[in-house]
């Protein structure tokens, strides 16, 4: 088994490569996706209600999203809850897929949290900060926010030194398209 982890700076477009790599070659582990599932579980909700002194009746993801614009130190608090239960559902995405030839996994800090030991291949998507940013307004996210999520990330030159191949996305669709399944042609 292959497992191939998928990494990238905020909106340089991750999402998008990892659907590209994993169609019809293998299941993909996606944390942002599960990071979404939790936020919809009501147990998740209360821990966080509880941790963050937020009003049940408020939408507390915009709340949460408010207290980490006014102190950044809340980020921290939130990826303490929020990262070991990524990894648990990590672990039991790989031991369900035990038997599949290759696996996906797109995660974000997969350096940060040093995940590299993990993983037999990491792809870095890499895009320039202009081009992210754009990329994190056009969803609809603050541009404060993105600077606050950008700063606590490593370099892009540090994630680098850690990945088997780095694939610039700063062009369009089809060239990302082309660019990530040349890497697949090598190991498939």
């Amino acid at each position: 088994m292959i497992k191939i982890g998928i990494t990238g700076s905020i909106a340089s477009g991750k999402s998008t490569a990892s659907k590209i790599l994993s169609r019809k070659r293998g299941p993909l582990f996606s944390a942002d996706d599960i990071v979404n599932k939790f936020y919809k579980s009501v147990k998740f909700k209360k821990q966080l209600i509880k941790k963050f002194n937020i009003d049940k009746k408020t939408n507390f993801k915009n709340i949460l999203k408010r207290q980490i614009l006014r102190n950044k130190e809340n980020i921290i608090k939130l990826e303490k809850i929020i990262h070991p239960m990524v990894r648990k559902e990590m672990r039991k995405f790989s031991y369900k897929n035990k038997d599949k030839k290759i696996l996906f996994y797109e995660i974000p800090l997969l350096i940060e949290n040093r995940l590299m030991k993990f993983f037999d291949l990491i792809i870095f998507i890499k895009a320039k900060k202009k081009i992210r940013k754009k990329r994190f307004k056009d969803r609809g996210g603050e541009e404060k926010l993105f600077h606050i999520l950008n700063k606590k990330q490593l370099s892009e030159s540090k994630k680098i030194k850690f990945s088997n191949h780095v694939v610039v996305n700063d062009y369009n669709l089809v060239i990302l398209k082309k660019k990530l399944l040349d890497i697949m042609e090598q190991y498939v």
